[in-house]
């Protein structure tokens, strides 16, 4: 179940660009089972979308879900924006040119 939570709102994620048309999907490929998942996804507006996780330690107290992938879409502003990213047992870490960075924490 958790799965399916995780999947669903990281897709959700990965399509949420700024929406001023409807888009055509023009390709997706998706393969999702018990313990993994693969997907891709491409739209006439210049969405794109890819993720593959699988499940780790599976039956163990350490049982996780590994999640990378990245999206990119075209802004309003003519400006492709791409993010990449992973999810795991340390959260959504996601990285891109436009994305502020959290500073160095000071070593003393």
């Amino acid at each position: 179940m958790k799965f399916a939570i995780v999947f669903a709102a990281l897709f959700a994620l990965a399509v949420a660009g700024p929406v001023s048309q409807v888009a055509d999907i023009v390709r997706s490929d998706v393969d999702v089972g018990p313990e993994s998942h693969n997907y891709n996804l491409e739209t006439s507006d210049g969405t794109k979308a890819e993720s593959q996780g699988h499940l780790e330690n599976a039956g163990s107290d350490h049982e996780s879900y590994v999640h990378k992938g990245s999206y990119s879409y075209v802004a309003d502003d003519g400006v492709t924006y791409s993010v990449s990213y992973i999810a795991d047992e340390n959260g959504f870490q996601p990285s891109g040119a436009h994305l502020p960075v959290a500073p160095e924490a000071l070593h003393h």
